[in-house]
């Protein structure tokens, strides 16, 4: 089995619920049977300490700790990690990324 890459974003009202949004919304579009290259494989999210970034910005930066296979979230079978973005409402918004399963 291979790995592949992912970049999602989504909004809540802190990273946990934001993250679990994102994982249900892949699980609905990819299916639960494993193996889907999304966040649905991902069990645990790391909130990584970095300021607030557009999008764009944070999936840049994510790409780096991917290539520089930062261990805290390069592991296709450890946690995504989770970048703050900006966000349009008041609500919080984070970049979540990682390597699964495929």
């Amino acid at each position: 089995m291979g790995a592949l890459d992912f970049y999602t974003t989504a909004t809540g009202t802190d990273v946990h619920t934001a993250f679990n949004s994102a994982r249900e919304q892949a699980e609905w579009e990819y299916g639960t049977s494993g193996y889907t290259g999304t966040i649905a494989e991902k069990n645990e999210v790391t909130l990584l300490d970095e300021p607030k970034r557009s999008e764009q910005d944070a999936v840049g930066r994510a790409k780096e700790l991917l290539r520089g296979d930062d261990p805290r979230v390069s592991g296709k079978y450890g946690p995504a990690g989770a970048l703050p973005i900006t966000a349009v409402d008041a609500s919080g918004a984070w970049l979540f990324f990682g390597v699964a399963a495929h």
